[in-house]
């Protein structure tokens, strides 16, 4: 496996948008590869568009309008005479069209062949396919479906449960679990219409649903010269709707036979599909290590970082080096995994409104700082964003990858959790404080994860408020010493003669929801001392007012947690943990147990948007009595299609708004008698 020199190529245009085209670009610069960047006029003002030395304008916003339409990035490639494109993930990663089109063009495409592409990509060819190869299968249907009925009749000869899943899905579209023949005539209904509007392919399928699943998948590289090597697994169990959440390397719960066996059937695979690029097997696991092939994604993986963490390897200075024809410089042998790494996806979603994406300006966004942290740990933020920019309807809601390296699991489950603390965003709704729930539970630390993980933990939706926390000392400390801070500052604003400073009394109490707890606060040199229930906490910090973040060390033990002023309160979050509280003195808070409490308006007599979207159906008329749980209304958000259900009997009394519509959080669509 000696490497074959071939000639470097000059300039890579970049056929993607946000953090995997800065990602590409990234390692491009390094190996002295000039870039172009393709954008839609509503990523004009991108990340990715300012780190690019070209940059060419091919659409519209909506991506089928520009990011998807392969003449207008075909002509990119010819005006700036780009001798490769990269296509990052998603878009046109896997269209085999695309490559075909480069290729008669002359230009490379860094990823596979289309053959690969091809197979690959049709789940029922790609099983039967993995099948013939040797690599174990789950049981199901491999065919296309026609319709509900025959899907309900297959589904009874495998047994319930059955997944229902789209032949050239991906990314958790076109995807349902179905548990009766009700569930599934649904679920054929929405999976055939969400392929059919993302990927322009209704087929579907059906095949066993393997219940405690593990999502565990391994990473690939093949060259040009019929040689394969796997890089060890990535777990992506922790998923949302099938969407990852969560991915670490190595899995917590194989063994070396179970790993072995798993990466020689990838490669198996990838051989006999003549594989040439990076790219991943995804398998399923069950409770007892037995594992079945569930789909190969045939280009660079969102999850990709872990496995660069852990190998030391740059897949896409890989991926770039075999599309330029050269020889794997590495051999099965030489693959070494070294610690543990840990991938979380940072979205503008709401998990208070049951993970709703959530758009607009990013009015602060302050990442933490990537590269060596404290004991040896390593932080990687892959984004694509910066403060000021906008999370746009168009696209994926994501806004960053931040990645943790550690020397263990524990240590890298600390290292992330330190990183969440300190990652701070204003603007939009993100997922910051669930993910850092998520580190923090006790059976994610165990390692005791199934694909189902969050549906079980978190049956009834997450409410930051909700989450358990052992550091209630801690966070009375912290609010006490920022009241604290603010009160020395008003203090010394105005009393410029002596005999005119005002005195700031040591002593508060802290109210946090039904909680009122006395502390003592006293300032001394490098931070403050802290009394609350006999105990003293010396809280050592730089911190000042208005800033974001607060680093400090308690008692010698080093923590970050963020700060801003809400009212005449103050909200704090560490850990997954968010408060909101109220410091006063003793006399106010007394009188502040007496205030009223406002309640909040009844909008029980309204069916309101819960997103951004479109509103595909409605379907009910006004007058039209209803029962609790029949449905209302489809909205479509980022390509997903949301049933919106009663959730009680009741009469339609109007339609506020018609299909078509472009909808706003929480606008009218219908309301009730």
């Amino acid at each position: 496996m000696g490497k074959t020199r071939q000639a470097m190529f000059r300039k890579i245009l970049v056929a993607n948008r946000g953090e995997i085209a800065c990602r590409v670009m990234a390692t491009a610069r390094r190996m002295g590869i000039a870039t172009v960047a393709v954008y839609s006029d509503a990523d004009r003002d991108a990340v990715h568009v300012e780190q690019a030395d070209e940059a060419v304008c091919i659409g519209p916003a909506p991506s089928a309008e520009s990011y998807l339409v392969q003449k207008n990035i075909l002509a990119a490639v010819k005006r700036t005479n780009a001798d490769a494109v990269h296509p990052g993930y998603g878009f046109l990663s896997e269209n085999a069209s695309f490559a075909r089109v480069l290729a008669r063009a002359g230009v490379a495409f860094i990823g596979p062949e289309p053959h690969a592409i091809t197979v690959m990509g049709d789940k029922i060819r790609s099983k039967k396919l993995a099948a013939k190869a040797g690599v174990n299968t789950i049981p199901g249907h491999t065919d296309a479906v026609q319709d509900a009925r025959q899907a309900v009749s297959i589904s009874r000869q495998i047994g319930y449960p059955v997944m229902i899943k789209a032949s050239a899905g991906g990314g958790g579209k076109g995807m349902r679990v179905a548990w009766d023949d009700a569930g599934c005539r649904e679920g054929f209904e929405r999976a055939t219409s969400e392929a059919r509007s993302s990927f322009g392919d209704d087929r579907v399928f059906i095949e066993k649903f393997i219940e405690e699943p593990r999502h565990i998948e391994i990473q690939v590289l093949g060259d040009a010269h019929g040689n394969v090597v796997y890089l060890g697994e990535r777990e992506c169990s922790i998923q949302r709707r099938h969407q990852k959440v969560i991915e670490e390397a190595p899995s917590p719960f194989l063994d070396e036979q179970t790993r072995r066996a798993m990466g020689e059937q990838a490669v198996g695979l990838a051989k006999a599909v003549r594989y040439r690029s990076a790219g991943t097997v995804e398998f399923i696991v069950d409770r007892n290590r037995h594992f079945y092939f569930l789909e190969m994604n045939t280009r660079l993986q969102v999850e990709h970082p872990v496995t660069e963490l852990i190998t030391g390897l740059d897949l896409v200075e890989q991926m770039i080096r075999i599309a330029t024809g050269e020889t794997l410089a590495i051999r099965q042998q030489d693959v070494t995994l070294a610690g543990w790494a840990m991938e979380a996806r940072i979205y503008a979603e709401d998990p208070v409104r049951s993970f709703l994406p959530s758009t607009g300006r990013l009015v602060r966004y302050r990442p933490p700082d990537s590269g060596p942290a404290d004991g040896g740990a390593v932080i990687r933020v892959d984004t694509g964003v910066e403060e000021g920019g906008e999370i746009s309807m168009y696209y994926d809601p994501m806004i960053a990858k931040l990645v943790a390296w550690g020397h263990d699991r524990h240590h890298a489950i600390a290292t992330m959790r330190c990183a969440l603390d300190a990652f701070h965003i204003r603007g939009v709704s993100h997922n910051i404080a669930f993910v850092a729930a998520l580190m923090a539970h006790e059976r994610f630390c165990d390692g005791r994860l199934t694909t189902n993980f969050i549906a079980e933990e978190y049956p009834d939706g997450f409410n930051p408020s909700n989450v358990t926390s052992d550091g209630a000392d801690l966070m009375t400390a912290i609010a006490a010493i920022v009241h604290m801070a603010c009160q020395l500052r008003a203090a010394s604003i105005g009393g410029q003669n002596r005999g005119d400073e005002r005195t700031v009394s040591p002593q508060w109490v802290v109210i946090d929801g039904n909680s009122h707890r006395a502390v003592d606060v006293h300032p001394v040199d490098g931070g403050y001392d802290v009394r609350a229930n006999g105990d003293v906490m010396a809280v050592r910090t730089s911190w000042q007012i208005g800033e974001p973040i607060m680093t400090a060390s308690v008692d010698g033990e080093s923590f970050c947690l963020q700060v801003e002023r809400r009212g005449i309160g103050y909200r704090l979050i560490h850990g997954g943990v968010q408060r909101d509280v109220l410091v006063m003195s003793a006399a106010n808070a007394e009188l502040n147990s007496h205030m009223p409490v406002k309640a909040a308006p009844d909008t029980s007599r309204l069916l309101m948007s819960p997103m951004p979207g479109l509103l595909v159906s409605v379907a009910v008329s006004e007058g039209q009595a209803v029962k609790a749980g029949e449905r209302l209304a489809v909205i479509e958000a980022m390509k997903m299609e949301n049933v919106m259900r009663a959730e009680r009997d009741g009469v339609v009394a109007a339609l506020k708004a018609a299909p078509g519509d472009s909808l706003a959080v929480d606008q009218v669509i219908i309301e009730f008698a």
